[in-house]
């Protein structure tokens, strides 16, 4: 009996119902299943995109079993929220943490278990549906020959991992590129880096008596072509960065220029990479005597502006290519790439490809942030065990001559010592966030909530309590934190209006309509300038697109707010003040997708986007801007790379399935000096911190296995 077509919000017929009663006695056929599948993606379960997936393979192989159709499906489901591969065992049980379905499509006739029922039961036994397929067109063992199969089954017999074929060639790529340049050793002057490392790294006075992991980062980093050094806001990672290109210029062979190339995922973190970058050399450079010979002015001229990595591999419209390739590669000595963990695979293994075999490269990001937007966790996984330091006797004794820096005995390895964990440093000390702001952020990070919820109570006013610990009233900042639970979103148009006495939209708007001194170009420049700056003064962030709570609803009720209070002239699609990102890249403009800019005439009054890179301006006709949308109100994800003076997070009502800890947590960071919390009902922070996120990924395996 065939099924229905249902609308999304048609409940099961009858015609359905009898053919889900039916099932238990004649079994579950392919198409069957395909059926089921349909039904819930008519539903809003799966996408199109998941369902098609299973009816490809059945065409490739018209006796494809229920248990691979429905894998196949569930694996395209989980691509799509960001995990490389399906691990089987998460199939063993119908997969209702795995897929956080609302329990009507979990117990409803139509649901998870009652699909289940017809579906192995073990992990072995589904390990053995899908092997049975391994001889046809659709599946192959990960040692296998490929031979075009959409599906790889790899992992190990006691943990195996259904791929996208796709996935599984990049995250066979990255894991042997990453640890090969891990594992190959480089010869070091170790008498000379030690006699660099104490010049850059003058103990100060308020210095911590413990490790200097930053002085360790730039000695681990000069034995192998990988580095990766994390942390989290304000532990000094670009700082440390800095000196490390520094050394390598000071090492480098006589005579010869060292090639170094900056880069971040997004035009905003690249901004800021280069602008650190530049300042900790320029103060390196004062501390370095005339007589050394090390210029680091000549190495700022020619390391030239940080890049996305869009732009540094020569994105190409409309292709997932890249100029740049193995066979064309880099042409660089040393790449150092921030914000890492925006770096979804794909990216990685492409800029992998890319790098020469001779060049060194250095990761930079902190580990417990959110992830990428596509699929992948890549310094996730490089860092997972990043704060045990599982450092061998090797690596100890290495830092210990060319650092003058003993490593904690817990942070040693008392068995097998991971290749990838030599080259991994955490840095551990805030110079930063030691305030309120800070706290919070501690708090989330390792998921707790009281902590939280307190330090939220303290600090949420003018002055600290009565109970504050004297150590937390030194760093105390005035109203560093807020808190608001509010009934409609109207409060969050409070906060962009400025009506509660912290750094708003009203800042850059004002600058704005004041206008420029004169028509002089450096008057007008200067201007733009400043009303950037200020702009980057506030921003609001949340967690959906959808809804009145999510960045469409917001976006339109701050513009009406602004300009209902005079703040905003909105006439069209484009009015001067109309921040927005770009959603697509386009090389030609030399735009990026997540660059933000600001809607402004020029000298001669035509409205153009101006981009603030660092201190240097650029503009965009906004006749030439397609792919834009307005960006009172961003996405946390979009965010990632910037920081504003004040921070408002806001938290959606019934947002618990898409809220994590590493969303609040990346929320809070964002924020320099002022952070304020919008809950739309009570408890999503705690019901955030509750809900780490963990992607499925084989990458730590496979360095397991090699």
């Amino acid at each position: 009996m065939s099924l229905k077509k249902p609308s999304r919000r048609v409940s099961v017929s009858e015609a359905q119902m009898d053919w889900l009663s039916d099932l238990p006695a004649q079994g579950l056929s392919a198409a069957q299943t395909l059926q089921w599948l349909q039904l819930w993606t008519e539903l809003g379960l799966l996408r199109h995109l998941d369902s098609a997936l299973a009816v490809q393979l059945l065409r490739l192989d018209g006796q494809a079993s229920p248990a691979l159709l429905v894998a196949a499906a569930l694996l395209a489901q989980m691509e799509g929220r960001g995990h490389t591969c399906l691990p089987l065992a998460d199939l063993c049980a119908p997969p209702v943490a795995l897929l956080a379905w609302p329990t009507v499509a979990v117990d409803g006739p139509q649901g998870l278990r009652a699909l289940w029922a017809h579906l192995p039961a073990t992990l072995a036994a589904w390990r053995a549906a899908l092997q049975g397929h391994t001889s046809a067109a659709c599946l192959r063992l990960s040692d296998a020959p490929d031979q075009g199969q959409p599906l790889v089954l790899g992992g190990t017999a006691q943990a195996p991992l259904l791929y996208l074929r796709r996935y599984a060639g990049y995250e066979q790529r990255v894991g042997q590129g990453l640890l090969q340049r891990a594992s190959e050793p480089l010869p070091v002057s170790e008498a000379a880096a030690r006699r660099w490392l104490d010049r850059f790294f003058v103990p100060s006075a308020d210095a911590p008596a413990d490790v200097d992991w930053q002085k360790v980062a730039c000695a681990v980093a000069l034995r192998a072509r990988l580095t990766v050094i994390t942390g989290g806001p304000g532990t000094g990672k670009t700082y440390t960065a800095a000196r490390l290109l520094a050394l390598l210029l000071a090492l480098h062979e006589e005579g010869s220029t060292l090639r170094v190339a900056l880069a971040a995922p997004t035009g905003k973190a690249a901004a800021r990479l280069k602008q650190s970058i530049d300042h900790a050399l320029n103060s390196l450079q004062q501390q370095v005597p005339e007589d050394s010979g090390l210029d680091l002015n000549t190495l700022i001229a020619r390391m030239g502006a940080a890049r996305t990595l869009h732009a540094l591999l020569g994105a190409r419209p409309d292709t997932r290519q890249f100029r740049h390739h193995a066979a064309k590669p880099l042409d660089v000595d040393v790449l150092i790439v921030d914000e890492a963990s925006m770096v979804h695979l794909e990216m990685m293994d492409a800029l992998l490809q890319a790098l020469p075999p001779t060049a060194r490269l250095v990761l930079l990001g902190d580990k417990d942030q959110l992830a990428s937007v596509e699929a992948g966790a890549v310094l996730g996984d490089l860092c997972r065990d990043a704060a045990a330091g599982h450092y061998s006797a090797d690596t100890a004794q290495f830092v210990q001559t060319v650092a003058g820096q003993t490593l904690p005995t817990p942070c040693l390895c008392a068995g097998e010592e991971p290749v990838l964990a030599q080259q991994t440093v955490m840095l551990r000390e805030s110079r930063r966030f030691k305030g309120a702001i800070g706290q919070l952020a501690l708090a989330v990070n390792r998921g707790d909530a009281g902590a939280a919820r307190a330090t939220l109570l303290t600090f949420a006013g003018a002055r600290p309590c009565s109970q504050t610990p004297a150590e937390e009233v030194a760093h105390f900042e005035p109203s560093a934190l807020l808190a608001l639970q509010p009934s409609s979103p109207q409060a969050v148009c409070a906060l962009a209006l400025g009506t509660l006495g912290r750094p708003s939209y009203a800042n850059y708007l004002r600058l704005m309509q004041e206008g420029p001194p004169d028509q002089a170009i450096a008057g007008h420049a200067a201007w733009v300038r400043s009303v950037l700056m200020a702009f980057d003064g506030f921003r609001v962030l949340c967690a959906v697109h959808q809804g009145d709570w999510g960045t469409q609803g917001l976006n339109a009720a701050v513009q009406k707010a602004l300009a209902d209070n005079g703040l905003l002239q909105v006439t069209g699609e484009w009015f001067a003040g109309r921040p927005v990102m770009v959603t697509r890249n386009d090389a030609q403009l030399g735009v990026f997708n997540g660059d933000v800019g600001v809607v402004l005439p020029n000298s001669e009054g035509q409205l153009k986007v101006w981009f603030l890179d660092g201190d240097a301006l650029r503009s965009v006709s906004v006749m030439r801007l397609a792919q834009v949308e307005t960006a009172f109100v961003m996405t946390v994800h979009k965010s990632q790379g910037s920081e504003f003076k004040h921070t408002a997070l806001v938290l959606p009502p019934g947002g618990a399935e898409v809220l994590n800890r590493e969303l609040a947590y990346t929320g809070i960071t964002r924020a320099r000096e002022q952070f304020t919390l919008v809950e739309a009902e009570a408890g999503l922070l705690e019901a955030a911190m509750a809900r780490p996120s963990v992607r499925a990924s084989g990458l730590s395996l496979w360095w397991a296995l090699h």
